[in-house]
């Protein structure tokens, strides 16, 4: 079944992380480990949204794809 996953960032914390030279890797990285179908990156609210369109068998799966926005893992600064 296919899920929406959305993270949200505020804007100066995104700046910076955006300045982190490792960040675009870490990113499609992301990407990459969650086979996502698509991913969206645009502002919602004043802060920085991305939307990944990703593919999950089973429930089993969720921490996988969520931990790492979650803990920030692709988002360290």
């Amino acid at each position: 079944m296919r899920f929406l996953v959305r993270a949200q960032i505020p804007t100066e914390i995104g700046n910076k992380i955006v300045k982190n030279p490792k960040f675009l890797q870490e990113l499609e990285n992301y990407i990459h480990k969650v086979k996502a179908e698509a991913s969206y990156f645009f502002e919602s609210g004043g802060d920085r949204t991305f939307v990944f369109i990703v593919n999950i068998e089973n429930a089993e799966m969720i921490p996988s794809i969520a931990e790492p926005i979650i803990s920030g893992y692709m988002c360290q600064s």
